[in-house]
């Protein structure tokens, strides 16, 4: 359980050249990869420093178990109160722009659900692969907290993200790969195959012409992602200092017909 680092040179018998410079960053927090506030930092510090490796030329960020991501561990923030949601703040921050300002390209696998938090780091990705069961969304306003617009609205155009961000609805990986945001969408079996495929044609370049790419493509940006992220959790905040978050957040999971625990 946690993250860890590997490179696919060390398991694969059919090993390429370029498979040297491709690290694969997994996460795995079960049952559903919620991750507390310590997992985001580990996150975080293992993105950075698969980055800062000057013999990597491209991340693969993975997990483990049902779904992709499922965003902070509410319960959590239940127990610990301000301090875990200030916690939660800055830690998502951290592992969002780890993502964002990785020294190479960032390539996403995405499986089962990505939401939450996990639209913060596959938004600040340099490209997405996603297994067909994938689903992305920002159930907040059903969790008591509000965040991630700013990523969401890489992933879809601006009507269509204020739509699902107001209903926290979902939408699928072929959805996203219509909108041009997801690189290609295949059988869950074929999800780590497909990433690395793509990661290896990325890693087949001059590493050091990567970086400088990375770099120049964060610059023409137009939006700045930490800022725009950091203004949207003094929103977060301050629905958590008005009794609104805790009021949301307490019937989470559970039916407010029937007081019993959703499936």
């Amino acid at each position: 359980m946690g993250v860890s680092t590997s490179s696919p040179e060390n398991s694969s018998p059919e090993r390429r050249p370029e498979e040297s410079g491709i690290a694969v960053v997994t996460v795995d927090y079960p049952p559903v990869n919620a991750l507390p506030v310590e997992g985001w930092f580990a996150l975080a510090d293992a993105v950075r420093a698969a980055g800062r490796d000057p013999a990597t030329r491209c991340v693969v960020l993975a997990a483990e178990g049902r779904g992709f991501n499922a965003g902070v561990d509410i319960k959590e923030i239940q127990k610990d109160g301000h301090s875990a949601l200030i916690g939660a703040n800055r830690a998502c921050a951290d592992a969002f722009a780890a993502v964002y300002d990785c020294e190479v390209p960032v390539v996403a696998a995405v499986h089962g659900f990505c939401l939450g938090g996990g639209i913060g780091l596959v938004g600040n990705a340099d490209a997405i692969v996603a297994s067909e069961d994938a689903v992305f969304g920002l159930p907040e306003l059903d969790r008591g907290a509000l965040g991630a617009a700013t990523h969401l609205a890489r992933l879809v155009p601006q009507h269509l993200m204020r739509a699902l961000y107001y209903t926290s609805r979902t939408a699928t990986a072929a959805e996203l790969h219509t909108h041009g945001s997801v690189w290609r969408v295949v059988p869950g079996e074929r999800l780590h195959t497909a990433a690395l495929e793509l990661a290896r044609e990325i890693a087949a370049k001059d590493g050091q012409l990567l970086r400088l790419a990375k770099a120049a493509i964060n610059g023409i940006d137009p939006v700045d992602v930490r800022r725009s992220y950091r203004f949207e959790q003094g929103f977060t905040f301050e629905a958590g200092l008005s009794g609104v978050a805790d009021r949301i957040r307490d019937t989470f999971g559970v039916t407010r017909s029937e007081g019993t625990v959703a499936e």
